[in-house]
């Protein structure tokens, strides 16, 4: 099991690095995708499935969801394919085979001498919203704030940005557009 987790810590290690190493946003958050399953192997080796299925339900779906809607929301790129090309696919593909190879080698191992013991549902939470709920409410308060400014963002009105230039003579209109006027 030991080797297991190696595997699965390296794999995202390097889901991580390729998160944040790609220019388009749709391939990172397929990395980011490979990268959250990947803890939930490492999890899963060191004696939690418990918390490799939150990390899985949690993390990979309930979150990704909020990000794969914000960009939908933020409309990054109007021009950008609507489809994600085949070769994008390779790397997820190649990291997820094989932490898909490893979970299916682990789950057949009978001998699971590296666990110290199972962690169940009761522990999970205790240590979660015990000593730690102030930090799980102020997460919760910021990805709320990140989601309201993002939506802030988005909304505002497309206006000629500060580089352009004004033609010679003219200055900038500043005044508010009142009444209704075009």
């Amino acid at each position: 099991m030991t080797a297991l987790f190696y595997i699965a810590a390296a794999v995202a290690i390097i889901a991580t690095v390729l998160v944040i190493t790609r220019s388009n946003l749709v391939h990172a958050l397929l990395y980011l995708v490979v990268s959250l399953f990947a803890v939930a192997v490492v999890f899963y080796t060191l004696g939690a499935p418990f918390v490799a299925a939150l990390e899985v339900i949690v993390y990979a779906g309930a979150i990704m969801m909020l990000f794969v809607f914000a960009v939908m929301l933020l409309n990054v790129s109007a021009d950008a394919p609507l489809r994600v090309p085949r070769s994008a696919w390779i790397g997820p593909l190649v990291l997820i085979a094989v932490l898909l190879a490893e979970l299916i080698y682990g789950i057949g191992l009978t001998n699971h001498a590296l666990h110290a013991g199972e962690v169940g549902p009761q522990q999970v939470s205790a240590a979660l919203f015990g000593p730690y709920v102030l930090g799980v409410e102020l997460a919760s308060m910021l990805l709320l704030a990140a989601l309201i400014g993002a939506r802030h963002i988005a909304s505002q009105p497309e206006s000629p940005g500060l580089d352009e230039p004004q033609p010679a003579g003219e200055a900038p209109d500043t005044r508010a557009n009142e009444g209704g006027e075009a």
